[in-house]
């Protein structure tokens, strides 16, 4: 989507509310990575764990249970002995989804954090 930026103006906190509500959303040190493991497939609880090198039980539950308040996550239980959970998308995480590849687009050519910084400052020179 190309949205045309009007420079040398000043900003309204208005114009930029939608993206500070956006990023309030997936912000978490987890979130994105459990995102981009649903986009894959529904996981279980203890896969993610595996999967997701360095998250603790504690912090996986958590944002879990946030992604599932704000409507990003499924949380489905099947009826069966033992007990199953599976979690999935939602209609807004698939939404998300062009965004998230765009990110990692970005981070593949400006996301080294000296290559950012090399450039800000050249940019200010």
């Amino acid at each position: 989507m190309d949205v045309p930026i009007a420079k040398n103006r000043d900003v309204k906190p208005e114009e930029y509310a939608e993206l500070r509500r956006a990023l309030t959303l997936i912000s978490g040190k987890w979130k994105l990575e459990i995102l981009w493991l649903l986009y894959h497939r529904p996981h279980r609880f203890g896969e993610l764990l595996r999967t997701i090198n360095g998250v603790t039980q504690h912090m996986l539950t958590r944002q879990l249970r946030e992604l599932e308040a704000d409507g990003l996550v499924t949380r489905t239980v099947f009826a069966e002995v033992p007990p199953r959970v599976e979690y999935g998308m939602t209609d807004a995480t698939i939404a998300l989804e062009p965004a998230i590849w765009a990110l990692m687009e970005w981070s593949r050519e400006f996301g080294t954090p000296a290559r950012i910084a090399a450039e800000a400052k050249a940019a200010r020179d």
